[in-house]
C-alpha cells in the first residue's frame, strides 16, 4: 500500500526466537541477536506481549521496571555419610540444608533494601536413598529475581554467603551462579508515546493496569542497548484458565491486529520524531 506521508528512516522488523530456552552456548534469542548486530544503528525499540489472562483488545503500558532479572544457583550442602541412628559419628547435610534455607531467606530480608524487589524461591531439594541413613550431600537449586542491577548483585553473593554457613557447622558446599536476563526496563518517554498512540487508535477504555512482576524477558537485552519499552496486549480467550506456560494454553487471535495497529503507529510516530 502506498503511503505518501510516510516519515524517512529505516523500520527493522526483529522476530525473536528462543525466548525460552538457549543455544549450546548459554544464550536465548534476544542476547544472541543482540550479539550479532540485529540492534547495531538502531535508535529505539518496541515490543509487544500477549497475555492470555487479560481482558482481550486491552493494552498495558508503564515506564519503568517491566520484568525481573532471572539467575538460578545450584549448591550442593557436603556432609559425612553415617547411620542415621548415630548422627554424632557423621556431619548431617540435611540438617545444614535446614539452616541455609533459613540463611537465605533472612539475606533477602536483612541484607537487601525491603524497597526493591527482590525474591529467592528454594525449588528443589534432593538428599538421601534410606529412612536410617545420613547422606554424603544434599544438592539444592533455586531462582533468584531483582529489579535493579546493585541488587542483582547484591544478591548474588548473599546466596553464596548464605550457603557457605555449611561450613560452621562442619561441612562444606559447592555453589554455582546461572547468569540469567537482566531486568526489562521501560523507557518513559517511549512508553508514554505507546499509551498515547493506544489511546488514539483504540480509545481511552482500552487501557489497562498490569503491575510490574517477576517474570523473565530477553527484551531486556534489546532495552540495555536502545531506549525502548514493550506493552502487553489483553487476548483472553474465554473464562477457563488459560495461563502462559500451562497445557491450557490459548488466545483469543482476534485482537492482533489491534496490537499490529499499535506497533505501527508507534513507529511512524517514532520516526515523525514524537516522544
Amino acid at each position: 500500500t502506498a503511503m505518501p506521508d510516510r516519515p524517512a528512516g529505516e523500520i527493522r522488523l526483529i522476530f525473536q526466537p528462543s525466548e525460552e530456552m538457549h543455544d549450546s552456548e548459554g544464550k536465548s534469542g534476544g542476547r544472541r541477536m543482540v550479539e550479532e548486530g540485529a540492534l547495531d544503528g538502531v535508535d529505539h525499540v518496541i515490543a509487544l506481549h500477549v497475555n492470555s489472562e487479560a481482558p482481550a483488545g486491552k493494552v498495558s503500558i508503564h515506564a519503568g521496571y517491566l520484568t525481573a532479572a532471572t539467575d538460578d544457583f545450584v549448591a550442593h550442602i557436603i556432609g559425612r555419610s553415617c547411620h542415621g541412628a548415630y548422627p554424632h559419628e557423621g556431619i548431617d547435610p540435611i540438617f545444614i540444608v535446614a539452616q541455609v534455607i533459613n540463611a537465605i531467606q533472612g539475606a533477602r530480608a536483612r541484607r537487601i533494601d525491603q524497597t526493591q524487589a527482590a525474591l529467592v524461591t528454594i525449588g528443589q531439594i534432593h538428599g538421601g536413598s534410606a529412612d536410617n541413613v545420613i547422606p554424603d550431600r544434599v544438592r539444592i537449586s533455586g531462582t533468584i529475581r531483582t529489579y535493579a542491577d546493585s541488587v542483582r548483585q547484591a544478591l548474588w553473593q548473599e546466596v553464596e554467603n548464605a550457603v557457605a554457613i555449611a561450613r560452621a557447622f562442619g561441612g562444606d558446599y559447592e555453589f554455582e551462579l546461572i547468569k540469567g536476563y537482566p531486568s526489562v526496563i521501560n523507557d518513559a518517554g517511549i512508553a508514554d508515546l505507546i499509551r498515547r498512540t493506544t489511546v488514539d487508535l483504540l480509545g481511552d477504555d482500552a487501557l489497562y493496569v498490569d503491575p510490574p512482576g517477576l517474570g523473565g524477558e530477553d527484551f531486556s537485552y534489546m532495552t540495555r542497548r536502545a531506549p525502548g519499552a514493550m506493552f502487553m496486549l489483553g487476548a483472553k480467550k474465554d473464562e477457563q484458565y488459560r495461563p502462559h506456560h500451562n497445557e491450557h494454553f490459548d488466545l483469543d487471535e482476534s485482537v492482533f491486529k489491534r496490537g499490529a495497529a499499535v506497533l505501527a503507529e508507534t513507529t511512524l510516530r517514532l520516526l515523525r520524531g514524537e516522544k
